[in-house]
């Protein structure tokens, strides 16, 4: 099989790509002197606080990554429709059976849509807002999701629309007092929660995450859902959330959907709704996700090619950053700490992820030709913002190859210089790990090119 072989020393790169078949040989200049990087104050405490973990670049190891124009049987992919027809479900399989797991189904029979609110004046005028119940099986007791959508008001058009999953209820994004409060399980330590439940306090709690008002304002709507509904993110063997509904074996195979999965297959089912609602622009919409929801954004995104654009905020280890960089969380830790997130498949690969068929920039290929947008944060080397960066980057064959510009710069850019080029786009920003309203400026610039009307 073709390999990509990356080499870091002295914070510089040198790597081979596969373009449509033909070898170029790609030198990187200093990463240090040209673009961001890691600030040695910042490396040194935090690998006095977790000595186990690598923060420093020139220790990230020599590793190979798999070429994601090659075939696994080592056919190179000469065209579309091979890709279409046969690389692109080899990959995907890759990621379902050893990284994410499977959905055991996907658009229930029985789903059905309950739009229990539509104000065309919610705040003061602005906006239209509507709730949606999505009933997965049919029955009110559930298992259902609750969204809450926000349109601009007095459009004669369609909207474009960016949809994200949320931490702590709907209600905690905006002091609306109409949002319904979720009911779902949420964690004691959560600001305005009781006996693991929502309150009236936690109305707006989260609100600097979700900029509503610049959001309409640039002609954007917004929909959200708590991503409790599809699983309460603790582990109990998967008796909580969707899984038991529509799990059917008693004993759950290797390749079984985590938490991530099935936050992913709620993503999709929203856009089941999506295509049903006249006041929506179902061709633009863009999907978005922070931490783990961010690679949550990135798999619903990669197996369901109805979203136009795809937005990783943050997502580190599992989402976009590359698993053999090593750098800050690694594949062990993840799993050890979150076993419930991933196939008990992707445990096999625990301090092995030379082994891994799959790295997290075939991922990214799998968005080709769409929008794809990463963010990374420059306090926040858990996440490793190179890796981030680098699996855009070597999503570039896959792009190219379809007639698409990638990124252009081949050095991860300056703090506060947003690359958006062709249909990707990167920046690092100031900061810790969080979604912030300069996030979501840039993510709406990159959309303004391709997604307004």
């Amino acid at each position: 099989m073709k390999l990509i072989k990356n080499i870091f020393a002295c914070f510089c790169l040198t790597f081979i790509l596969s373009v449509a078949g033909q070898a170029q040989d790609l030198q990187h200049e200093g990463i240090s002197q040209k673009g961001w990087t890691a600030k040695k104050e910042l490396s040194d405490t935090l690998t006095k606080r977790d000595p186990e973990f690598n923060y420093y670049e020139e220790n990230v190891p020599a590793f190979e990554l798999t070429d994601p124009l090659i075939m696994l049987d080592g056919t190179e992919v000469a065209d579309p429709e091979t890709w279409k027809l046969k690389r692109r479900p080899e990959i995907l399989e890759l990621f379902r059976k050893f990284v994410y797991g499977r959905a055991p189904i996907e658009r229930p029979e029985d789903l059905s849509f309950d739009v229990f609110d539509v104000n065309r004046e919610a705040l003061g005028g602005k906006a239209i807002r509507k709730q949606v119940r999505v009933n997965f099986t049919g029955k009110n007791e559930g298992p259902f999701m609750d969204i809450l959508i926000y349109l601009p008001n007095h459009v004669k058009k369609t909207v474009p629309l960016f949809l994200g999953l949320n931490f702590q209820g709907n209600q905690t994004i905006h002091s609306d007092p109409a949002i319904r409060i979720n009911t779902s399980w949420l964690p004691n330590e959560k600001e305005g929660v009781e006996n693991n439940r929502s309150t009236e306090k936690t109305r707006g709690v989260k609100s600097s995450r979700w900029p509503v008002e610049k959001i309409l304002e640039r002609g954007y709507g917004l929909a959200t859902i708590y991503y409790g509904d599809l699983d309460p993110d603790f582990h109990d063997g998967f008796k909580n959330g969707v899984h038991p509904a529509f799990d059917k074996q008693d004993a759950r195979p290797d390749d079984a959907w985590g938490a991530i999965g099935a936050w992913a297959w709620g993503l999709c089912r929203a856009m089941d709704y999506i295509e049903t609602d006249l006041d929506i622009d179902q061709k633009h919409v863009a999907i978005i996700g922070h931490s783990r929801l961010g690679k949550t954004a990135l798999w619903a995104g990669a197996r369901d090619e109805r979203f136009a654009m795809v937005i990783s905020n943050n997502s580190g280890c599992g989402g976009a950053a590359l698993s053999r960089r090593r750098f800050g969380e690694t594949v062990e830790r993840i799993n050890t700490v979150f076993p419930h997130w991933f196939c008990d498949n992707f445990k096999k690969y625990n301090g092995k992820e030379d082994d891994l068929p799959v790295d997290q920039h075939m991922l990214i290929s799998l968005i080709a030709p769409r929008l794809v947008y990463i963010a990374s944060a420059d306090e926040d080397l858990w996440a490793d913002p190179h890796g981030e960066f680098l699996s855009a980057l070597y999503a570039n064959p896959v792009y190219r190859f379809f007639g698409k510009k990638g990124l252009e710069i081949d050095y991860i850019p300056p703090l506060g210089k947003p690359v958006q080029q062709g249909n990707t786009g990167y920046h690092i920003r100031t900061g810790k790990h969080n979604l912030t309203e300069y996030d979501w400026q840039r993510y709406m610039d990159f959309a303004d090119k391709y997604m307004s009307k």
